[in-house]
């Protein structure tokens, strides 16, 4: 309706790339917080292990099943203010989370920060695209590289501002919330002004833009993206949850060791992430997916079975591997939908988001019951899926 393939952005616009991966830095900071404060959760309030799941499914639920409809509600009606009115709900979240002294008023709280994540992923993505100047790959890598951050960031802060003084200096976060509205002004003045730049020329708006495919194989192209991306946050959830335990109980590190190794992985997830957007651009989206998930299988199935050296090795090859599929097959997306971007964009951050947290639970289960290292063993295969990325079409502009 208001995208277009071919915006009036003649160039890149850094100014706001770099301002939305900011926004994005500190709203995943944000999120963070709630699973990093869990301990607090649990001992302040007596919760239970199914109470605190309970916690985490209503997250789930309202920052990932939200997303798809935020992103079809602003694709309709575009709203130049949309990103501080979503970090609005965050705000209040983030407050309520700090002086909850309840089960329900708790899951009220975790579920109004999950609405702020809701908006803010595909209207920054959208954003992100329309400022790319047809440079899709870069902006949308600048973009989830300040969300990989905020996310390693969140428990760090925690540990030294929360951990040792109490959860009530949850409330400290709220100056990170009024940090990131400050930080959208710009790209809200920015929005605003590409809005009513298109409103005055009606060829943008009454013109329907052209698919590159037919509606049955954009269907199964988005299938096929769908199960890429359900067998990549399969593996980073086994990283970003169980990694720790795995090197503890395997190799007999510390936990601050162990720390210093998963840190070791996530730097190489921003490296990738940065990467996996520009190399798309010069070579085709199809091929990054491929190579991503599919060329993480040798990785991944090899590092069950070395020593602890070759595992830091293996997995900061995995992290870099890995992580540079997202922002292609986003873009991917993002191109057999031109006209919705939101909705798109919504679609795959909240199923991302929903894999990747009903995968921590499952495989917290199977840990219990099997073992940890069952966990890698299986989940080692679990890249082999990238094979399926071969039967993607070809599009007119990769």
């Amino acid at each position: 309706m208001m995208q277009n393939q071919r915006p009036p952005i003649r160039r890149i616009a850094f100014p706001i790339l770099i301002a939305l991966s900011i926004s994005h830095c500190l709203n995943d900071m944000m999120q963070s917080v709630i699973s990093a404060v869990y301990p607090l959760f649990k001992e302040d309030l007596s919760l239970s292990f199914a109470q605190i799941g309970l916690i985490t499914l209503v997250y789930q639920m309202s920052a990932s099943v939200f997303q798809p409809l935020m992103g079809l509600l602003f694709d309709k009606r575009p709203l130049a203010w949309s990103l501080p009115i979503g970090m609005s709900f965050t705000l209040v979240g983030i407050m309520n989370l700090a002086f909850a002294t309840n089960l329900y008023w708790l899951l009220a709280s975790v579920f109004v920060v999950g609405i702020g994540s809701s908006v803010l992923h595909p209207e920054a993505s959208r954003i992100a695209f329309l400022a790319s100047g047809g440079k899709r790959g870069l902006a949308q890598s600048l973009f989830q590289v300040g969300g990989n951050l905020g996310g390693s960031l969140g428990p760090l802060l925690v540990a030294l501002l929360v951990a040792p003084y109490g959860r009530r200096h949850i409330a400290l976060f709220a100056v990170f919330a009024v940090m990131a509205i400050m930080v959208m002004i710009p790209i809200c003045r920015w929005f605003r002004s590409y809005l009513n730049h298109i409103r005055k020329r009606p060829a943008f708006v009454v013109g329907k833009l052209e698919r590159p495919l037919s509606s049955g194989m954009t269907v199964f192209a988005i299938s096929i993206l769908l199960v890429l991306i359900f067998s990549k946050y399969i593996y980073m959830a086994s990283l970003t949850s169980y990694y720790t335990f795995y090197l503890i109980h395997k190799f007999g590190v510390t936990v601050q060791q162990s720390q210093l190794f998963l840190f070791i992985f996530l730097v190489a997830t921003a490296i990738g992430t940065l990467v996996g957007g520009p190399v798309g651009d010069k070579v085709g989206r199809k091929y990054v997916i491929w190579a991503s998930i599919l060329g993480t299988a040798p990785f991944s199935m090899l590092m069950p079975h070395v020593g602890l050296m070759w595992t830091i090795v293996l997995s900061f090859c995995v992290g870099l591997m890995l992580s540079s599929a997202f922002p292609a097959i986003l873009l991917y997306a993002q191109e057999l939908l031109p006209n919705k971007l939101g909705l798109v964009s919504g679609l795959f951050f909240g199923f991302a988001f929903g894999v990747a947290g009903i995968a921590s639970a499952v495989l917290g289960s199977m840990a219990d019951k099997h073992g940890i290292e069952a966990v890698y063993n299986v989940c080692a295969f679990m890249p082999l899926l990238g094979l399926v990325a071969w039967f993607l079409p070809n599009l007119k502009k990769g």
